[in-house]
């Protein structure tokens, strides 16, 4: 697919935005922080292109005004840590023409043409001068268009993300604003000393198994990988919780059943260690994100603009996994996500104040090769979207035909998003070697059919 780029504009705030030097808290600089893709296609709108690039200049620059945070660049402050800088460089939109056409994408599998409607983030470049967001609008010959948007980790997590979109959206189509964001990270101790010693041992933060038999990861890393988007009716995800949960007396108020997450997520790790034929004694982590904003007391206030999300991980082995029912997977899941209390933020918060270096918490691979934890074979690692507002995002040309994942080629990355067409049904995106994809598709839809 040929992309021809037009015009790139660099959007500062509308206004005069405050001028400092911003701490990160240090969940902000741990697990991704490099730039983070989503991609939205819309049909042919009825405005005019010139009208529709003005209007999200303009849309932008006025977004860009609470949020300004986004038109900041980060800096290395030594010792692995980053700090933002507020200092209304702006971020960049682009302009951009295809050839092509809405229904060459099929049913929009994400694919490496999805590569040319989404920002490329060019991470030679000083981290100084990177833009913290980039977008980029194409329009394809049938009068169709994408935008491909692409924010930095570092500053934002999948909620405080969308809430941006939503409210330059919103401004777009010329609504009063909605949620203002709170940017306050001093809530989450961002420059504080840590204040006692960590209370838990956060294996969390250790390199996660490795197959046995091997020292690192380094061959894993660099095996050719494959993207699958899978759907699950809701008669399937219902089949698959009613499987966990069998033997549970959930009637009774003490018993809640597994939730969609827990089952689902379980049902995927199985799927896993079975395609990647695992030996019973293999170990294996499934890495899960867990939004702390209700977790923390008090809770963080609405509108939190950060990253409030934090990576636990469950353990298991490929034999317990794969001899035992749906509901031991979920089990381990549940445990993992159950220990994000209070107290344990707290304590993961100081862990890391205490840590010399954050370099090895950090999942760059863009930036830096092969350090960082790496959630490929034996791992896997899978993020809910079950429960975010991710679609109908309207700039004043309608809502999209599709959103998704931009390109995600990293072994062991996947996600659970909902259908947007079908109301509890729901969709993986998943990332696995080649070798490994066609088994786990089998394995992931037989397991139902079976039982």
């Amino acid at each position: 697919m040929v992309v021809t780029i037009k015009n790139s504009h660099v959007v500062k705030p509308a206004k005069p935005t405050r001028t400092a030097r911003v701490s990160l808290s240090e969940w902000d600089q741990i697990g991704a922080i490099a730039h983070v893709p989503t991609i939205y296609f819309y049909k042919p709108p009825q405005t005019q292109s010139n009208a529709i690039i003005n209007n999200l200049k303009d849309s932008l620059s006025h977004a860009l005004v609470p949020f300004y945070l986004l038109a900041g660049r980060l800096h290395w402050i030594g010792r692995g840590r980053l700090e933002l800088e507020c200092n209304a460089m702006g971020a960049t939109l682009i302009e951009a023409e295809s050839e092509s056409k809405l229904e060459d994408f099929g049913d929009f599998l994400p694919s490496p043409d999805f590569q040319n409607l989404i920002p490329n983030v060019d991470y030679a470049v000083p981290l100084h001068e990177l833009p913290l967001l980039l977008v980029q609008l194409t329009i394809f010959q049938c009068g169709g268009i994408s935008l491909g948007v692409t924010i930095s980790h570092a500053v934002v997590d999948g909620k405080s993300a969308l809430q941006f979109l939503s409210e330059w959206a919103r401004i777009s189509r010329g609504e009063p604003s909605g949620m203002l964001p709170f940017l306050d990270r001093k809530i989450m101790r961002a420059g504080d000393p840590p204040s006692a010693p960590p209370q838990f041992d956060h294996a969390e933060f250790g390199l996660p198994p490795l197959l046995l038999g091997k020292l690192n990861s380094t061959e894993e890393r660099k095996k050719k990988t494959t993207i699958a988007m899978l759907r699950l009716t809701k008669n399937q995800v219902e089949k698959l919780k009613s499987m966990a949960n069998e033997g549970r007396s959930t009637d009774t108020s003490s018993v809640r059943g597994y939730t969609r997450y827990e089952t689902l997520t379980g049902h995927v790790w199985r799927s896993v260690c079975k395609a990647r034929r695992h030996k019973p004694e293999q170990p294996t982590g499934l890495a899960v994100c867990v939004d702390s904003r209700r977790r923390v007391q008090p809770p963080l206030p609405d509108g939190y603009f950060g990253n409030a999300s934090l990576d636990v991980i469950a353990v298991s082995h490929a034999g317990e996994l794969l001899s035992k029912p749906l509901g031991y997977a979920a089990s381990k899941i549940r445990e993992a996500i159950e220990t994000v209390t209070e107290e344990f933020v707290r304590s993961a918060t100081d862990f890391l104040k205490n840590q010399p270096d954050l370099t090895r918490f950090q999942d760059i691979h863009a930036l830096r090769g092969a350090e960082g934890p790496f959630y490929g074979n034996p791992n896997i690692a899978v993020v809910s979207w079950l429960t975010l507002p991710i679609y109908g995002l309207d700039f004043g040309w309608g809502e999209e035909i599709y959103m998704g994942p931009g390109t995600h080629d990293f072994d062991g990355d996947s996600m659970l998003l909902p259908s947007p067409n079908e109301e509890g049904s729901v969709i993986l995106a998943i990332c696995l070697q080649a070798a490994h994809m066609e088994a786990f598709k089998q394995g992931f839809y037989e397991d139902i059919l079976l039982n």
